[in-house]
């Protein structure tokens, strides 16, 4: 049943995409979840959440990407909010709508930006700081890629996403995001890795280090090896920008990769042809796929270029999802 609105206006936020720029699996840890590194950023695109304040607690779905998707308490925004009011006691709440426009299943943490998102309208109707730790730790129960999107900033994230560096700024980067419209599941995708055992040096060795990990969501990333892109942007976020740093930060990328991609690319044989139809676009620099897939991104000098060539993918394949954008 839809809230009866309070007389409150309601509160609105974007769900922006998540991008992989790189993603790194360190290995499979004791608890059966991997051990990941990742530099992500945030697209310009992205979903719109609003919140209507109201006695009882409701969702409904609308927008192009919104057909099928659940609105009970398996959605994603719902279960953000039982694990906010399990972390603070009752909160107000009242109706969320969601108009969704990416891609579901799709690398680019559409379902956990909309978690995030109703985590940041809960914590601006309660009165709630963004850095407050029952909000970190709702954030964490709900989703492994929740916590990054809370902020939706640019930063290294590690663990099973739970481990976030500071807040980085990147130049922008101008990008074209392409789906195919086939939903890829990550858990086929881990499968297919077949990643060994992680490093006993690189978990510190004990299982008490994955508890505390678990429960202290959003604390900074060790000073574990980081692989060269990752020191390059937390070179950039410290420094701030300048003539050349995008084609600094596009070329270590470039050094760099998805351990996912390969994976993917056998569950979903498509991302070869989706990566192939990038590469092909003038200017493109670099062509990857975000996350478990099978979404993928190209990278471009300027917004002419990467405009030019989602004109030219969407008239030679009309039924992919593709989107210029910015990536900050």
């Amino acid at each position: 049943m839809q809230a009866q609105p309070t007389g409150d206006p309601p509160l609105t936020t974007r769900a922006r995409a998540k991008i992989n720029l790189t993603l790194r699996v360190l290995g499979r840890r004791v608890d059966g979840y991997h051990e990941l590194e990742s530099l992500v950023a945030f697209a310009g695109t992205g979903d719109a959440l609003s919140l209507v304040p109201g006695p009882d607690l409701s969702l409904t779905i609308d927008g192009p990407r919104g057909q099928g998707l659940p609105v009970d308490d398996s959605n994603l925004i719902l279960r953000a909010t039982r694990a906010l009011e399990a972390e603070t006691g009752p909160l107000r709440t009242g109706h969320f709508h969601l108009v969704k426009r990416l891609p579901v299943a799709s690398g680019i943490g559409g379902g956990s930006a909309d978690a995030a998102a109703a985590l940041r309208l809960l914590a601006r109707l309660n009165g709630l700081s963004h850095d407050d730790p029952p909000l970190l730790r709702a954030a964490a129960a709900t989703g492994a890629d929740v916590p990054v999107c809370l902020a939706s900033r640019a930063r290294i994230m590690a663990g099973i996403g739970e481990r976030l560096g500071p807040p980085l700024t990147l130049p922008p980067l101008f990008a074209l995001l392409v789906n195919p419209g086939v939903p890829v599941e990550t858990a086929p995708v881990f499968r297919a890795l077949a990643a060994p055992p992680l490093s006993p040096a690189l978990m510190g060795g004990a299982p008490s280090s994955l508890r505390a990990q678990r429960n202290n969501p959003g604390a900074a990333v060790p000073d574990a090896p980081l692989d060269g892109v990752a020191t390059l942007a937390m070179t950039l976020g410290a420094t701030g920008t300048g003539p050349g740093t995008a084609a600094a930060l596009i070329a270590a990328l470039s050094a760099a990769g998805n351990d996912l991609e390969a994976p993917a690319r056998r569950v979903a044989p498509v991302i070869d042809t989706v990566l192939a139809a990038l590469r092909a676009q003038p200017g493109c620099r670099l062509a990857r796929m975000s996350g478990s897939g099978a979404t993928c991104f190209a990278l471009f000098d300027d917004c002419r270029a990467s405009a030019a060539a989602g004109r030219a993918l969407a008239r030679s394949h009309p039924g992919w999802w593709v989107k210029a954008t910015v990536l900050r």
